[in-house]
């Protein structure tokens, strides 16, 4: 398993690099439940290699935790890192894409 940022590594830039993808930030809000979470739980549909770069590039941003667990990988979010680091971007974040996904899910009504 690579490394992961400490703390002080990680960077603005990469975060919003990283979230910019919709799979990834669809990744991070099912994460933002505080829960641990295997791969192939958390999205349906999208091939295992695909998901594989998607969390790469997740934990290399310092954007989730992956620790190995048996066969499978669980997936967390870094949310007291990202919270330290940038104080209410994560939520701001969050909060945004939940509204973006509510008036994507009216306007299909």
């Amino acid at each position: 398993m690579a490394a992961h940022p400490e703390r002080d590594q990680i960077r603005l830039a990469n975060v919003l690099a990283a979230l910019g993808n919709p799979l990834r930030l669809c990744i991070v809000r099912v994460l933002a439940d505080g829960c641990e979470h295997t791969c192939g739980s958390i999205v349906d549909g999208v091939p295992k290699s695909n998901l594989t770069h998607h969390y790469r590039v997740l934990r290399d941003a310092g954007i989730i935790w992956q620790r190995p667990s048996g066969r499978e990988t669980l997936q967390s979010l870094r949310r007291e890192d990202l919270d330290a680091r940038f104080p209410g971007l994560l939520d701001s974040l969050l909060a945004a894409a939940r509204r973006e996904a509510e008036g994507s899910t009216a306007a299909r009504r």
